[in-house]
């Protein structure tokens, strides 16, 4: 039954445009969904959360998130995004089924059945906004208002195997700056050859820390900007940076270093997105092992990287059709995403 519920509500939410900081549609479909089958939901803005019965100070508290925003849809979808389209295949086609709709709803469904048996620990099921743009408005908003967390199972596109480590983000805005003067006459200093030889350390700075699940820091400069016209040598070159960390190093000690190297002015737009990294022996990931799931380093960003405590990212679909034309997830997926989450979370002791 919980099955059938699951693959409606999803259509529902895919009927209802949820780009971020755009959700107050799918927020209050959701809501009204929810409290329509018996819960009390608790929001804040566009994010949605309810606790299981029988909530006791005394025992740790486990979290399941995923997120209702949606990134815009690209060029080169054959169908309607907005339209749920069930495929003889089992395939239902729509923005947002895979990332991180699915998750959404399975982990809905997981929770409603874990809720109704008794638990170690007392359960808390959030649906989060503004995932895909790192919104200050979404989880990082509520994390505050919830009891403390001690481990966080975050539902994204992984083919449920558990990503146990995940890179963080850091954009960097970076300003040369020369000194103007006419390109026909040696004078003035060129911001764009200052810039170049910093956007070269860039590309060739190896941090030394590698990462066994992340590997090495990666650092891509993907924009660049100076000039206002031929004949003027310009005075300032603007570029900017795209760092991935890994989980060796914090955001604020990358900068520092960073700082240290270029002669450009750094920026750092955000040091809240750091990586992060649960160890192998929590009982989560020794029982998701036990199931035969397979545990990863994901590339890829979530809220994981705005939560202080242990988390496991895992969740029905695959990240490769996420923010992609014709986006899908198959419903044998979720029937296995919810199956999948009582059987690694049903009387697990998470300390």
């Amino acid at each position: 039954m919980l099955f059938y519920e699951a693959i409606d509500t999803l259509k529902g939410m895919i009927a209802l445009p949820s780009f971020s900081r755009e959700e107050d549609e799918v927020a209050n479909y959701l809501q009204e969904t929810w409290q329509a089958g018996g819960h009390t939901v608790h929001r804040k803005g566009n994010n949605l959360w309810i606790y299981a019965p029988g909530f006791h100070p005394d025992r740790p508290s486990l979290l399941l998130n995923s997120h209702i925003d949606t990134v815009k849809a690209v060029a080169g979808w054959t169908k309607s995004p907005f339209v749920a389209e069930e495929a003889c295949d089992d395939k239902l086609y729509g923005l947002g089924s895979n990332d991180a709709g699915a998750s959404v709803v399975s982990l809905y469904a997981a929770f409603c059945l874990l809720a109704g048996r008794e638990q170690p620990y007392n359960l808390i099921f959030l649906a989060s906004c503004e995932e895909e743009i790192s919104g200050k408005g979404g989880i990082g908003s509520v994390l505050g208002e919830l009891p403390p967390v001690s481990f966080a199972v975050v539902g994204e596109p992984t083919s449920m195997q558990p990503a146990v480590a995940e890179k963080g983000l850091m954009v960097l805005d970076c300003i040369a700056e020369g000194k103007a003067g006419h390109a026909a006459r040696e004078e003035g200093v060129n911001a764009i050859t200052l810039a170049m030889k910093d956007i070269e350390w860039f590309n060739a700075c190896r941090f030394p820390l590698e990462s066994n699940w992340l590997g090495p820091v990666k650092m891509s400069v993907t924009m660049i900007n100076a000039g206002t016209q031929h004949n003027v040598v310009p005075d300032r070159c603007e570029f900017t940076v795209d760092i991935r960390t890994n989980e060796l190093y914090t955001n604020e000690a990358l900068l520092a270093i960073i700082k240290e190297q270029v002669r450009s002015k750094v920026n750092a737009r955000s040091l809240r997105l750091n990586s992060t990294r649960t160890d192998m022996d929590h009982p989560f990931v020794r029982r998701a092992v036990m199931l035969g799931r397979q545990p990863f380093g994901s590339p890829t960003l979530s809220d994981q990287a705005l939560m202080t405590f242990p988390s496991v990212k895992i969740g029905p679909g695959d990240s490769s059709r996420s923010h992609a034309a014709d986006e899908y997830v198959s419903l044998p997926e979720i029937r296995e995403a919810i199956d999948t989450y009582v059987r690694l979370l049903d009387g697990l002791n998470i300390g």
